[in-house]
C-alpha cells in the first residue's frame, strides 16, 4: 500500500508537469496540450479560451465546437467555463499501440465570423501493462552432443507499455548448463537467445526446468514469466543455418490473399532425418496471422494488405531439424501503396444563407479534406464546377474555405447551389464531392417601378361618386416585406382646391375612386401625382403622373337667351304687312354649356298661327317670312321654336314668339303684353312704387331748377347788357326725334309706363317722318298731341313738351333765330329769335338733365321689337355666345366675343336708359347664375 501511494504522488506530479509545458507550448493558432492515458472522466485538459487568448463570451457567440473529422471524439468543449475535458478513459496502448507519440489531433471552429484553431492532446504512457509472454511454457529436446555455444531462441515478452514503462531486461534462472543472451533488433526490440555455455549430460540430468522472466523499468516494476522444459536428447551435432540473414519481399496493397511473397532456405550438415529442417514464423503478434511459411520456405499472404495501416511488416522466421537445432532470419515485407481511396470531405462550418449585399470574399463554408493515400494519391486540389459567383481557397493544409467571387444580386438568382469537387492526383483519379445550399436574403435596394410612365383615364362626367376610375399598378423587384407597395396621394391644388377633394387611391390596390361627381361644364382635365412606396426599412419610392379627363355628357339642356322668357308680359315682333319673301323677322339665339354634339343646337318650328307664314333655320334660328305677308293674315300670330341639341338622348328647350303682323303699332298689340290677369296686390305695389319713384324725381327737379334758375338769372344780367357770352342752346326735356331723320329712321323711340290695370288705356303710334308724337302722363293715362311751333318774341309762350320726351343732343333745336336745317324735328322750322323767357326755362330745365345720347349709344340697328320698346336693353347686356348673333333688321353683328359691335351705315344707335342724375346707365354683366328675371314693375 505504501508503495501504491507513493506511486500515485509520483503520477500526480507527471501531470502538473505536463500542464505546464502546456502553457510552454501554447502558439498563435494552434495549442498543444499533454496528458497521461487513464485520466478518469471529465478531468481537465486545458484552458483552452486562456490559452488561445479568446473570451468565453467569443467561445459561446461563435459557437464553438470540437471538429475530429471521422476521429472518435475524447476530448470535449466546455464552453461555459472554456476549458477542455476528458470525455472517458484513454487507452494509450488501445489508441496508439507502440507508436510514438500517441495524440489526439482535432480543431476548435468559431462562427460569425469564421474561425479554426488546431489542437493537439498528446496521451503519454503509464505503467499500466507488466510484459507478458505468448505461452506459458517452452519446451526444448537439445542433444548431449550440442556443443557450446548452441544458441536457442526463446519467446520474446510483450509490453504494450513504452519507453521506460516498457520491456527493459530479460533474467533466466537455476541454470549451469545455459547462458542467456540478448540481440537488439532493427524494430528496438530485442532477441533472446539461450546459450549453452556447458555440455549437456543426459546420463546425469535428462530433463531441465528453467523460468525466463521480463522485466520493464516502470514504477512499479512488473514482469511475466515463462517456464522452459529441456529435454536432453541423443547427439545431433549440426545445426540449420539460413542463406541470408534477412530477407526481403514487397506486395501491393489490396493483394489477393494467397498471394505468394517470397521463399527462404536453411541447411543442415547432418545427414539422415537429423538434416531435415522444419520452418516457422516466430512471430508472436498479429504479423503471424497474415503471413503463413511451408515446408518448403514459400511464404504466402493469409491476410488482407492495407498500406494506410502499415507501410511495411518484419516477419521472423525458424529454421528447425529433427534433432532440435535451430537458426534463425527475418523477411522485411513492403507494401506499396496504390489509388485506392478518394478524397473525404467533412463540412466543418457552413452559412445557410447570406444578405444579396454582402461585399466581395465573405466565407460562407469551411470544409477539411483528406486523402488516406499517400505521395501523388494522398495530394488533392478542389474546385467549384458550377458557373456561380463563388470561388474556392484554401487556408491551411487540407483546410478550404469557400467565399464569394463576386456582389449578388437577388433580384437575378435566389438561390445557389455550389458543388465542390475534390480530386486525388493518383492514377487513375478519385475524387468526391458535396452540393452547398445557399440562400441569398433579400435587401431592400429596388424601388417600385410603374408599368406606365404616365398615365392617362377618361371618365364621364355626372358620375357616382367613389366610383372605381382606374387601378395603377406598381412592382417592386424585391422580396417579402420590401416588396409590398403602398400607394400614396401626393397633394396638389386642381383650381385651387385639393386634389384629395376630387379622387383618392387605394393604398393597397393601386384603385383611383372619384370622391365626388364631376362637372364637365366645371373641370376638363386634370393631373395629379401617386407614389408607390415599399415597405422596406429605409422605403424606397417612386411616383408617377395621372391625368383625368372628364367625358362630356349631354346633361344640360339649350338655354334660349333670346327672346327672354320670363313669367311677366311677353312683346311682340312687328312685321309689315309690305314683308317680302325671306323678311328676317327675329332670331331665336340659345347656347348650350355642353360641348361637341352635344352643344350642336338645331331649331324647328313646332306651333304657329299660320305655318305656312313662317320657318325657323335649321341651324341659325332666324324666322324669316316663307311668302308674301298679306291682308289677309291675322294680326297676332303665336310661334313656338323648339331648340334641341345632337346629344344621345337629345335634350331640348321650346321658346314663345309674339308676332304682331302690322304696318304701325296696332290697337290689338296691347292684348300680347297682358294674356293673363294681374293680382290686384302687385298692382297696388306697383302703383306705390311708381309713386315714390315720381316725388323723388319732383324734388330733384325742383332743386335743380332752384340752382339753374339763379345761374340763368346772372347771365341774363350779362345778356341784356349787351356782352358777348356764349349762347345756352334750347333743350327741350325727354324730347324724342319721330321725324324721317331722327336717330331712330323707321322706328319707334319711346318709353311705355303702364300699370297692370291699363289694359284699355289709349296708345298711339306715330308714323315716321310724322307730326304726331306720344306723351304719357303721370297717371298712366296716354295721349296724342301735336307739337306747336314756336311763336315770335310777341306771340304766346311756348309749351313745354312733355318730360318723358327727349330729343337727341344732335336733334336739339337751337336758339330763336339760328339757323335750322330742314330736318329739324316735326317741321316747325327753326326756333324764333330772339328766344323767349319759355325758351330760355326750357334751355335750363334741358341742361338740368343733361346727358349724352349721342356718345353712348349701343348701335345702329335694332334686335327685334322687344329692343324697340325696351330701352334698357342693350347688346352689352348679352353674354358670351358660341355663335354669331344676328339682329333682325339691321345690319349689326355681335362677334363671338359678346362685347364688340360693328356698326354699319346709316343706321343710327338707339340711346341707353337715363338715370335721374341725367347719366347714362352702365351695362350690367350676366352669366348664366345671375340671369336678370323679369318682374311685372318691368318697363314694357
Amino acid at each position: 500500500m505504501p508503495a501504491m501511494k507513493i506511486s500515485n504522488r509520483t503520477m500526480a506530479r507527471q501531470v502538473l508537469l505536463f500542464l505546464w509545458l502546456l502553457s510552454l507550448n501554447s502558439a498563435h493558432g494552434h495549442v498543444t496540450y499533454s496528458i497521461p492515458e487513464e485520466m478518469s472522466k471529465d478531468s481537465l485538459v486545458g484552458n483552452i479560451a486562456q490559452d488561445l487568448g479568446l473570451d468565453v463570451k467569443r467561445l459561446k457567440s461563435g459557437k464553438a465546437r470540437i471538429y475530429t473529422g471521422d476521429s472518435a471524439e475524447y476530448i470535449e468543449l466546455n464552453r461555459e467555463r472554456g476549458i477542455l475535458l476528458n470525455k472517458e478513459r484513454i487507452d494509450r496502448e488501445a489508441l496508439c499501440g507502440q507508436t510514438t507519440p500517441c495524440a489526439l489531433h482535432f480543431q476548435i471552429t468559431l462562427e460569425n465570423p469564421l474561425e479554426l484553431f488546431r489542437v493537439t492532446v498528446e496521451i503519454t504512457d503509464i505503467n499500466d501493462n507488466a510484459p507478458r509472454f505468448k505461452n506459458n511454457e517452452k519446451r526444448f529436446e537439445i542433444s548431449e552432443s550440442a556443443v557450446v555455444g548452441s544458441k536457442f531462441v526463446l519467446e520474446k515478452a510483450i509490453d504494450a507499455d513504452i519507453g521506460i514503462n516498457g520491456l527493459q531486461r530479460y533474467t533466466l534462472t537455476s541454470t549451469e548448463n545455459f547462458n542467456l543472451k540478448l540481440d537488439s533488433q532493427i524494430d528496438g526490440t530485442k532477441k533472446v537467445e539461450m546459450v549453452l555455455q556447458k555440455p549437456l549430460d543426459r546420463e546425469k540430468q535428462e530433463n531441465m526446468s528453467l523460468l525466463l522472466t521480463a522485466v520493464d523499468g516502470g514504477e512499479p516494476q512488473m514482469s511475466g514469466t515463462v517456464q522452459i522444459h529441456i529435454t536432453v536428447l541423443d547427439a545431433n551435432d549440426n545445426a540449420p543455418v539460413f542463406t541470408k540473414h534477412m530477407y526481403r519481399a514487397v506486395v501491393t496493397e489490396n493483394s489477393a490473399k494467397g498471394s505468394f511473397l517470397t521463399k527462404v532456405s536453411a541447411s543442415d550438415a547432418d545427414k539422415g532425418t537429423n538434416c531435415d529442417v522444419n520452418y516457422l514464423i516466430s512471430n508472436t503478434d498479429t504479423v503471424s496471422e497474415m503471413f503463413s511459411i511451408n515446408d518448403n520456405g514459400e511464404v504466402f499472404l493469409l491476410g488482407e494488405i492495407d498500406y494506410e495501416k502499415a507501410t511495411n511488416y518484419q516477419i521472423d522466421i525458424e529454421a528447425i531439424d529433427n534433432g532440435g537445432l535451430s537458426d534463425s532470419s527475418k523477411i522485411i515485407v513492403d507494401v506499396i501503396d496504390i489509388n485506392d481511396n478518394s478524397p473525404v470531405i467533412n463540412i466543418i462550418s457552413r452559412s445557410n444563407s447570406i444578405p444579396e449585399n454582402s461585399s466581395p470574399h465573405t466565407a460562407i463554408a469551411m470544409i477539411s479534406v483528406s486523402d488516406r493515400d499517400s505521395g501523388e494519391n494522398g495530394e488533392v486540389a478542389c474546385r467549384i464546377t458550377d458557373n456561380v459567383p463563388f470561388a474556392i481557397k484554401s487556408t491551411t493544409s487540407g483546410f478550404y474555405s469557400v467565399v464569394t467571387d463576386s456582389f449578388l444580386d437577388r433580384e437575378n438568382e435566389r438561390s445557389f447551389n455550389i458543388s465542390v469537387s475534390c480530386a486525388d492526383e493518383g492514377e487513375p483519379s478519385l475524387s468526391s464531392s458535396v452540393t452547398l445550399s445557399l440562400q441569398i436574403s433579400d435587401v431592400n435596394d429596388n424601388a417600385p417601378v410603374f408599368e406606365r410612365s404616365s398615365y392617362e383615364v377618361s371618365v364621364i362626367e355626372n358620375n357616382t361618386p367613389g366610383l372605381s376610375i382606374f387601378t395603377i399598378n406598381a412592382r417592386d423587384a424585391d422580396w417579402n416585406q420590401n416588396a409590398r407597395v403602398s400607394y400614396i396621394l401626393e397633394d396638389s391644388l386642381v383650381n385651387g382646391v385639393h386634389v384629395s377633394s376630387y379622387v383618392s387611391v387605394s393604398a393597397d390596390s393601386g384603385v383611383i375612386h372619384a370622391m365626388c361627381s364631376f362637372d364637365y361644364e366645371q373641370i376638363k382635365e386634370f393631373k395629379f401625382h401617386v407614389k408607390a412606396q415599399d415597405g422596406g426599412s429605409p422605403p424606397l419610392s417612386n411616383n408617377v403622373s395621372v391625368k383625368i379627363i372628364i367625358k362630356d355628357q349631354n346633361d344640360n339642356a339649350p338655354q334660349v337667351l333670346y327672346p327672354v322668357q320670363t313669367s311677366g308680359p311677353q312683346v311682340a315682333e312687328i312685321v309689315p304687312r309690305s314683308a317680302e319673301v325671306g323678311y328676317l323677322v327675329t332670331k331665336v339665339v340659345a347656347v348650350d354649356v355642353d360641348s361637341g354634339q352635344n352643344a350642336w343646337l338645331s331649331y324647328k318650328l313646332q306651333k304657329a298661327t299660320d305655318r305656312a307664314l313662317f320657318e325657323v333655320g335649321l341651324q341659325n334660328g332666324e324666322i324669316r317670312t316663307v311668302r308674301q305677308v298679306t291682308d289677309k293674315d291675322a294680326v297676332k300670330q303665336k310661334l313656338t321654336v323648339v331648340v334641341e341639341d345632337n346629344g344621345q338622348p337629345s335634350r331640348s328647350a321650346t321658346v314663345n314668339i309674339n308676332v304682331a303682323v302690322a304696318d304701325s303699332f296696332p290697337e290689338e298689340f296691347t292684348d300680347f303684353t297682358h294674356e293673363k290677369d294681374y293680382n290686384d296686390d302687385i298692382t297696388f305695389y306697383l302703383i306705390l312704387a311708381l309713386a315714390v319713384v315720381s316725388f323723388l324725381f319732383i324734388v330733384s327737379i325742383i332743386a335743380i331748377l332752384s340752382v339753374k334758375c339763379y345761374r340763368w338769372r346772372r347771365e341774363r344780367m350779362f345778356y341784356k347788357s349787351g356782352a358777348n357770352l356764349p349762347v345756352i342752346p334750347y333743350y327741350p326735356p325727354l324730347y324724342a326725334d319721330v321725324g324721317g331723320t331722327g336717330t331712330l329712321q323707321h322706328n319707334y323711340n319711346y318709353h311705355v309706363y303702364k300699370t297692370t290695370d291699363s289694359r284699355k288705356s289709349d296708345v298711339k303710334f306715330s308714323r315716321p317722318c310724322s307730326e304726331s308724337i306720344i306723351s304719357l302722363d303721370i297717371s298712366g293715362t296716354q295721349t296724342l298731341s301735336h307739337m306747336q311751333k314756336a311763336t315770335n318774341n310777341t306771340g304766346d309762350q311756348q309749351k313745354p313738351p312733355n318730360t318723358d320726351w327727349r330729343f337727341t343732343q344732335n336733334q336739339r333745336p337751337g336758339p330763336s333765330g339760328a339757323a335750322a336745317t330742314p330736318e329739324v324735328a316735326m317741321g316747325t322750322g327753326p326756333w324764333p329769335n330772339p328766344p323767349t323767357e319759355a325758351e330760355q326755362l326750357q334751355a335750363l330745365m334741358a341742361a338740368a338733365n343733361e346727358v349724352s345720347e349721342a356718345t353712348n349709344t349701343l348701335g345702329p340697328g335694332t334686335m327685334g321689337l322687344s329692343t324697340r320698346y325696351s330701352p334698357q336693353f342693350t347688346l352689352q347686356h348679352v353674354p358670351d355666345y358660341r355663335q354669331n348673333v344676328y339682329i333682325p333688321g339691321s345690319t349689326a353683328t355681335l362677334t363671338a366675343g359678346g362685347q364688340q359691335i360693328q356698326p354699319l351705315p346709316p343706321q343710327q344707335a338707339l340711346p341707353p336708359p337715363q338715370t335721374p342724375d341725367g347719366q347714362g346707365e352702365p351695362p350690367k354683366a350676366q352669366t348664366p347664375a345671375c340671369k336678370k328675371k323679369s318682374t311685372k314693375k318691368e318697363k314694357k
